[in-house]
């Protein structure tokens, strides 16, 4: 029987082009073909990537920002410059271009050594910008000061930041202090979000909210009004109707006048995934029967005065204004019936909702994106309430929102490595090696390859790959059994490979392997898909030859990322350079909201380092006003109970007890080496060898003794006490 190869080289002349199949740009004549394998005449498929737009012209970076969508979901706040690095602009669209922050120098001032000036911080790093935190900040309450005036609302706007989507002291503090000269409060859902609130708000503006949403017990209440008794604007929103009884009595208890609002549950309902907590049979609220009997209540113990605030919610991520404003309309029919039944209506609390685009496509119809800006947003909250009140004949309230995630998203990027890549290498088959490999298949299994090969003399490939899934199943089996070895085995599945890469159907993507944990830095991946802007922050002025997903070091299938903005399943990358030492450097944009606050300790990977950078003028580019290294093995395994001091004794012993070699690895030697290994980060230590020969001296070993072996990590340097500069 003539071999696979032979009968395709003979016969592939004649062969029409196979229709149909995903690859295929051409046959090559057979005189021209050097190749004596299978489908010698099929053009050989790659896994490069080359980008549409470029196959004329030369790389650029505004290649490489259109590719992205940079300038989608990325301005006012990040760029590509000339160099082909990732900008930050940290006042928006006025950042002038002499004030834009490179994020590749922002990383190699972290992680150089402290010996060249650098911080000797390990990744994955987080970079904070309190510029961009308060450039958003200021653009909101910027858009409902428009709002308003141009509207001819005879109120304000006083919006609060709640403190679930990230309790991160510095960002709080940051907020009360960007907002305090417009009274931007806080909203707390816990007890110790709460008690984290009253203390920042002691630095606040007098009459800035602090909103106290989330389900209650008699603590959080008596917390709640001490705060109203330490003359913090403190409104208890009830969630449940039950929660009345409670406020009423440990109000009387402690001699304070509460103020109260109620949380709705509205008919309008947001349909995408974060609506999930709208409409009548929502998480939260309380329903207008529950409404109209708290009224009643309030009224019978004297206290209706002390209902002031409407609440309601209609969901995350709102992707419409046309949805938003149905429901702040209901919402401020409501409000108009409590002014009418005698309570002392002054704030409507329209919740969260305002969204942001994280894939850069303006689209109503996406969880990941939202087709107004923050000035539509705003026009549309207060036209709509505005138009139900004057019809009602009801001074207009204040409008307060619980804006978190547009807040905080883009005042964080997520900085990690890239250490490796890998993709399987089909082999190559001569002549020889099929004839081989056809002698060694067992006789039943000759029928699936004499199919095989006359499918690919016919053309027809999709019959091709058919016969040769059937031939591995077959030889798989026979493998289970023990009539095939290991070598007749890897045989077939190189041949089954070389098939599916001649005819350009394998898989062209590869795998990049992060320095990163999905489960702790980027959970919402993992928990419900949601998709963030990741790109490479330098090298963005050569052109992306590969296609990769990324793997993070967990051991868990699920550590991957795998889905990318614009509904891709692969990003455009770069071939790594490893031998010359370069790093590729990745960073993952607008999870500044909830992610840090969801994050687990999945393999006991705990959080990144953290650098907080503020922009400098004059011949510096940026100041590191904060750095604070990721937490040790000691933090993280403290975290799950464990004692790292006790662990540390208890190999100690060990060591004593069977270590008697005093060379070059003694004893003394290995319990350096583990104790530094319970100082450092669980993540990977790039470029450096192990911990017990990263020392010079003590013949090369690293040695730390019982006095040098302690557990945690210690800010790098104080709150606004610039460590240094970088020239932009």
């Amino acid at each position: 029987m003539p071999s696979l190869a032979f009968s395709v080289a003979a016969a592939m002349a004649a062969l029409a082009p196979p229709s149909g199949v995903s690859g295929y740009t051409g046959w090559d004549s057979p005189e021209n073909n050097n190749n004596d394998i299978l489908f010698s005449g099929v053009a050989q498929p790659t896994d490069s990537f080359v980008p549409e737009d470029s196959l004329l012209t030369n790389w650029t970076p505004p290649h490489s920002s259109a590719l992205y969508k940079v300038d989608g979901w990325g301005a006012p706040y990040f760029a590509v410059n000339s160099s082909g690095n990732v900008t930050v602009r940290p006042h928006g669209s006025s950042t002038m271009d002499h004030q834009e922050i490179d994020l590749l120098k922002v990383v190699k001032k972290a992680t150089d050594s402290k010996s060249v000036g650098g911080l000797d911080l390990k990744l994955p790093l987080i970079i904070r910008f309190p510029d961009v935190l308060k450039n958003r900040l200021e653009c909101l309450q910027t858009a409902f000061n428009y709002a308003v005036k141009s509207l001819s609302y005879t109120s304000h706007y006083q919006g609060v930041y709640p403190v679930k989507c990230n309790q991160d002291r510095f960002l709080v503090e940051d907020i009360v202090k960007f907002g305090s000269s417009f009274r931007f409060g806080l909203e707390a859902g816990s007890k110790p979000e709460l008690l984290l609130a009253m203390s920042c708000l002691c630095k606040g503006a007098s009459e800035s909210l602090l909103i106290c949403n989330g389900f209650k017990d008699a603590e959080y209440i008596s917390l709640a009004l001490i705060a109203r008794k330490l003359s913090l604007n403190t409104v208890i929103v009830l969630e449940q109707e039950e929660e009345l009884d409670s406020v009423i009595d440990i109000s009387l208890k402690l001699g304070v006048r509460p103020v109260v609002g109620v949380r709705a549950k509205l008919r309008t309902k947001h349909s995408g995934h974060f609506g999930s907590t709208s409409g009548e049979k929502g998480k939260f609220g309380l329903t207008t029967t529950q409404i109209v009997r708290v009224v009643k209540k309030l009224y019978q113990c004297g206290m209706l005065d002390c209902f002031q605030l409407l609440h309601f919610h209609i969901g995350s991520q709102i992707p419409s204004t046309a949805l938003l404003a149905d429901g702040v309309g209901e919402a401020a029919q409501i409000y108009c019936e409590l002014v009418r039944l005698g309570a002392n209506m002054k704030v409507i609390d329209i919740g969260g909702g305002l969204g942001i685009d994280y894939d850069g496509s303006k689209s109503a119809n996406s969880d990941v994106s939202v087709a107004y800006g923050l000035e539509e947003y705003a026009m549309a909250v207060v036209q709509a309430v505005k138009f139900v009140c004057d019809r009602n004949s009801v001074k207009h309230p204040v409008i307060c929102s619980e804006s978190g995630r547009a807040l905080v998203s883009h005042h964080s990027v997520l900085i990690f490595e890239a250490v490796s890549s890998s993709k399987y290498r089909v082999p190559t088959m001569s002549s020889f090696d099929i004839q081989h490999f056809i002698e060694q298949l067992p006789e039943d299994a000759h029928s699936d390859y004499n199919n095989l090969s006359e499918s690919a003399i016919r053309g027809d490939y999709e019959a091709c790959l058919a016969y040769a899934d059937q031939l591995k199943q077959r030889c798989v089996e026979k493998f289970k059994d023990g009539s095939l070895d290991i070598e007749q085995l890897a045989a077939t599945d190189g041949l089954c490979d070389l098939v599916a890469k001649e005819i350009g159907v394998s898989n062209p993507v590869s795998t990049y392997h992060v320095n990163l944990s999905v489960f702790t830095s980027i959970p919402d991946f993992w928990g419900i898909e949601q998709v963030f802007p990741i790109l490479p922050i330098h090298r963005l002025d050569e052109r992306p030859t590969k296609r990769g997903i990324l793997s993070d070091l967990t051991c868990d299938s699920d550590g991957k990322i795998d889905k990318f903005i614009g509904g891709e399943s692969s990003l455009p990358l770069h071939e790594l350079e490893g031998e010359s030492g370069m790093k590729y450097y990745l960073g993952m944009f607008l999870g500044g909201a909830y992610q840090e606050a969801l994050g687990g300790v999945h393999n006991l990977f705990g959080g990144p380092s953290v650098v907080r950078v503020s922009q400098s003028d004059g011949p510096f580019g940026f100041a590191v006003t904060r750095a604070v290294p990721g937490p040790s093995c000691s933090d993280v395994l403290r975290s799950m109970q464990h004692e790292p001091e006790i662990m540390f004794q208890t190999l100690k012993h060990r060591i004593e007890e069977f270590v008697h070699d005093e060379g070059d690895m003694g004893g003394a030697m290995i319990a350096g080496g583990i104790a530094q290994s319970f100082n450092n980060m669980p993540y990977l230590t790039v470029g450096s060898s192990c911990c017990l020969t990263a020392a010079n001296g003590n013949n090369g070993y690293y040695y730390c003794s019982d006095e040098d072996f302690a557990g945690g990590s210690d800010a790098v340097a104080g709150e606004d006490e610039p460590w240094s500069y970088v020239c932009a």
